[in-house]
């Protein structure tokens, strides 16, 4: 085992997964002898050459246009949208043609193309560096959606989206990079978690804390909090957004009768309103009470000083708990 911070993390797999298969290449802006603006892919140009730590013009869409070509051609591209702001110049090819192409052909073309995208705010930048663009992709079928929230899963997710054979959107919590977490960098693909698999990332009786990518570790520290007033927070890291593993949820949401979903991103029509409405239709009859969201406001993303009071933290987190168990919280009127 051996201790990274989760770009370390994510710089390790993109390097493991380019040995591993000659045909896997990396494309994105400045990412070559920059080494990208997280330094993500630091040294790996160096290493790899030019031909294939490709660097491409300031022009999302023509990168994503020239990875589907290269999907054609048998290669295997890892995309680095630079800003989670910057992938919507990329949308419409990645709808269009990574999404569709495999139906399309009857599954005679595949696509199998990685699109990493630096995610979500709490790093003090602006409105199109902070973005939570999942719902966008989650709704659009044929892509699998994961979201990372530590340094093994990072390096162990990235090179299983590079080696599935489906295009993936793959979300990295930009406040985690500097994160630090023990890797084992010679853990066997076959030997480990499915990318698809959600994590029980604390187990608990009273109240299902449903979350992804940083959210994780703030609803850890929810959960301890919790803990010294005797509840007791079951914390399941969703790691794959599409599909979701209903199955370690629902297994959840049965033993402990309430559930509360948290993610950074707007609440109308966000990734939570469909995870509850999935788990009331599984679960109706062992809720003890109704579901609970606790998002970022229906605004664009706010200026660097006021981020604080827009990405869910520990208190709003706990206030959702409070509202499930009956207990008095922002809703009731009474003080907390």
């Amino acid at each position: 085992m051996t201790e990274l911070t989760m770009a370390k993390a994510l710089n390790e797999g993109l390097r493991r997964a380019m040995r591993d298969d000659d045909k896997v290449l990396v494309m994105g802006e400045d990412i070559g002898k920059l080494g990208g603006v997280f330094r993500i892919t630091d040294g790996l140009q160096a290493e790899f050459g030019a031909q294939r730590i490709v660097d491409t013009p300031l022009a999302e869409s023509g990168i994503m246009g020239t990875a589907v070509g290269l999907a054609y051609r048998g290669y295997r591209p890892v995309v680095e949208i630079q800003f989670d702001g910057f992938v919507y110049p990329a949308f419409d090819q990645i709808v269009s043609n990574v999404a569709k192409l495999h139906y399309r052909s009857q599954g005679a073309v595949k696509m199998p193309i990685t699109i990493r995208i630096p995610w979500a705010g709490g790093v003090g930048a602006a409105e199109h560096h902070s973005e939570s663009p999942e719902a966008y992709f989650v709704h659009t079928s044929g892509l699998r959606v994961v979201a990372v929230s530590n340094p093994q899963d990072a390096y162990v997710v990235l090179r299983q989206a590079i080696a599935c054979d489906d295009p993936v959107v793959f979300f990295e919590p930009k406040r985690l990079y500097h994160g630090k977490g023990e890797v084992d960098l010679d853990v066997d693909l076959a030997d480990a978690a499915p990318m698809g698999l959600a994590r029980i990332a604390r187990a608990g009786s009273d109240v299902t804390l449903l979350t992804y990518g940083a959210q994780v570790s703030t609803a850890m520290d929810a959960a301890t909090v919790a803990e010294d007033e005797g509840i007791d927070i079951e914390v399941i890291d969703l790691r794959s957004l599409s599909p979701v593993d209903y199955k370690t949820v629902t297994a959840s949401v049965r033993k402990t009768g309430r559930v509360v979903v948290t993610h950074e991103a707007a609440r109308e029509a966000g990734l939570g309103a469909e995870l509850i409405a999935s788990v009331t239709e599984r679960c109706f009859y062992h809720l003890e009470t109704p579901p609970v969201r606790v998002t970022g406001w229906d605004i664009p993303y706010p200026p660097a000083k006021l981020e604080k009071n827009h990405v869910p933290d520990l208190d709003r987190i706990l206030d959702g708990v409070d509202r499930v168990l009956d207990r008095p919280n922002s809703l009731t009127g009474v003080e907390l």
